[in-house]
């Protein structure tokens, strides 16, 4: 082990903190005949030594201890350099000195002490190993000596541990779990906490109104978890996290990062040099006469790019969708003749059947050892019963389109085995099918639609994929509208915390059946640039910002305003805008170059020429040799 010192100092106006006293300490657990494995010196053999394990809950948190029985087996004269710290694990010889709990422990050097949250995962030995073991793993990677319970009690343990740090189970190795802050158990629970998924929440406010207790109560799970889970850089000058979790159930919120600080708000506030607005105009649905045209003898789609832009300007006729999700969504690529298509769907069926056996014919006997399946099946069974329950397509019981999609999302979880199931899945399935209204094609086009760039990564246990998103809307919101960042920064708002449920699937509450089909759709042809979902929100926000000014919404009244607006929001109106800020931005003389890794710019694109009343008012403010944009640049996967 490394000998670095990173025991945290005691703050000296807090008494109890500063001088621990054994009374501050309960004992929540404790187990002797606990032995680890050491040396006693160089050249000797390794042996087992016997001592006495305790889980103490303290005012700092709750910590592991471990520490021999007897004494004599150390010697007593350890000179004081020889401490050894790890992080919160600590090792002093010194009894008569009172020290924190994150310093060493007045013990041997073999005595240890930790704190949960200093903890990345805990592993459990095989029961065919004989005694079984614990091993602690703390976040410098740095492995604890294994605990090894010869009277019993590590199942005991985790089970306390779990009342102040939750365990998730390895998908891959069912003996390892995560270690994550209590009240986290990563997006699946928060997102049941929400009520996302619930169906009554088709009218959320009014509910809100009539049950604000319990949806708040709800929410502060799930604020804890994003504080707890997400937040990894020191807190910044925003509204306290409790405050959320006391207001409005569908906001979360994420640390902001530090390049996000107020001095570059300012600096990127001074360089800003934004044209005007263009006005957008859109254009008629594609007819299924129009698709057809671009279908040759062969069954190939010919001129993809044109037939893209047409999608992402007028969306598809219903009775086209069936076929052209099938293009958008990767399952076909569109050089594929009509016969080729027929082969790959025939193999694609055959596969996708093979994987639904697999979890089909597992049997009761084998479940029962098959823990991971088991904790699938039941997040998966809940959600189907309560997705969309009030749509035509899934309405009343015994409906065989909710038996589609519990088996759609059981075979999509052996499928991608690593990212398995997690809540919000079913929102996103849920449209896909309608439209397919064939199991086999649902499934496939579902797995196309999480393999777009950045859909897993929203579900990822880490949330690393939100975070990025939250952090980058809020760059971009500074740099368009200086004002409404300001005035949400005063309202202690400009984290952007709202969005997340925007985000996270991809705005299918905020909007109609018959919307989302038509934004996703759009949103699936690449067009007309990297991350226009972000455009999206600052669209909407653009909207909302008069009413929320003018009004002086508070905190309160802005986390209400936004969440009310779920399947209120004029769909039309929000693509013309979401557009005209991404012309604004591309056509900046001097955009940043932050801004343009997130949107990735592409000035000659033939969006900006099928806009002509677009580019005469550009033409008119802005030089001729706005051509002569920087190229896109290298960026990283969103």
């Amino acid at each position: 082990m490394s000998k670095k010192n990173s025991s945290k100092k005691v703050p000296s106006n807090s008494s109890p903190r500063s001088h621990p006293k054994l009374d501050l300490n309960k004992i929540v657990f404790e187990r002797g005949s606990v032995f680890i494995h050491t040396t006693q010196g160089a050249g000797k053999d390794d042996v087992l030594l016997g001592g006495k394990v305790q889980l103490i809950s303290r005012i700092e948190g709750a910590f592991v201890d471990w520490h021999p029985l007897s004494e004599c087996d150390f010697e007593e004269d350890h000179p004081e350099t020889d401490w050894t710290v790890v992080n919160t694990v600590g090792y002093k010889k010194n009894e008569t000195e009172n020290v924190s709990v994150h310093q060493a422990r007045k013990k041997n050097v073999h005595a240890m002490t930790f704190d949960l949250h200093d903890v990345k995962s805990i592993r459990r030995s095989k029961p065919e190993l004989g005694w079984a073991y614990l091993l602690f793993t703390l976040k410098d990677n740095v492995a604890m000596p294994a605990l090894h319970f010869h009277d019993g009690g590590s199942s005991e343990m985790l089970k306390k541990i779990e009342k102040y740090v939750t365990l998730t189970r390895c998908p891959t190795d069912i003996r390892l779990f995560t270690v994550l802050p209590h009240n986290s158990a990563a997006l699946t629970r928060s997102i049941d906490e929400l009520q996302m998924l619930s169906e009554h929440s088709a009218n959320y406010v009014q509910n809100f109104f009539k049950d604000s207790s319990t949806i708040m109560g709800g929410f502060s799970k799930v604020t804890n978890f994003v504080r707890d889970t997400l937040s990894s850089q020191p807190a910044q000058k925003t509204r306290p996290f409790d405050d959320y979790a006391d207001l409005m159930p569908d906001m979360i919120g994420l640390t902001i990062e530090p390049s996000l600080a107020n001095h570059t708000t300012y600096e990127m506030i001074a360089e800003r040099k934004l044209g005007p607005r263009p006005d957008v105009k859109r254009e008629g649905i594609v007819t299924p006469n129009e698709w057809a045209g671009h279908v040759d003898s062969n069954g190939r789609i010919t001129d993809v790019d044109a037939l893209k832009e047409r999608i992402f300007r007028g969306g598809l006729c219903a009775s086209v969708r069936k076929e052209a999700w099938k293009f958008l969504l990767g399952y076909f690529d569109w050089n594929l003749t009509t016969k080729e298509k027929k082969a790959l769907r025939k193999k694609k069926e055959d596969e996708y059947f093979c994987m639904k056996a697999q979890w089909k014919t597992i049997s009761e006997d084998q479940e029962k050892r098959f823990g991971i399946l088991r904790e699938r099946r039941n997040v998966i069974d809940k959600d189907v019963l309560r997705t969309d329950r009030l749509h035509p397509y899934y309405k009343g019981d015994n409906n065989p389109h909710l038996e589609m999609l519990y088996d759609i999302l059981m075979t999509y979880s052996q499928y991608n085995f690593d990212l398995g199931y997690v809540q919000g899945m079913s929102d996103m399935l849920s449209p896909i099918l309608e439209i397919m209204d064939d199991e086999v094609d649902a499934f496939w086009c579902f797995s196309g639609f999480m393999d777009q760039p950045g859909m897993m990564s929203n579900f990822d246990l880490d949330q690393a994929g939100m975070k990025k998103q939250l952090t980058q809307l809020n760059t971009l919101l500074q740099f368009l509208d200086p004002e409404l960042f300001v005035y949400l920064e005063k309202k202690e708002c400009s984290n952007m915390y709202f969005c997340f449920r925007w985000l996270l699937i991809r705005f299918k509450r905020e909007f109609t059946f018959e919307d989302i089909s038509l934004y996703w759709e759009l949103m699936w042809t690449g067009l007309p640039c990297k991350n226009f979902h972000l455009l999206m929100c600052l669209s909407i926000l653009d909207t909302e910002k008069d009413l929320m000014i003018q009004d002086d919404y508070g905190f309160n009244e802005i986390l209400k305003h936004i969440n009310g607006l779920s399947t209120k929001i004029d769909l039309d109106d929000t693509l013309k805008k979401a557009e005209g800020i991404y012309l604004q931005l591309s056509t900046c003389e001097s955009l940043p170059h932050a801004i343009k890794e997130i949107i990735e710019v592409i000035p000659d694109t033939n969006l900006r020429d099928s806009n002509s009343s677009s580019i005469e008012i550009l033409d008119e403010v802005l030089s001729d040799d706005i051509a002569a944009e920087t190229a896109p640049p290298t960026t990283t996967t969103t």
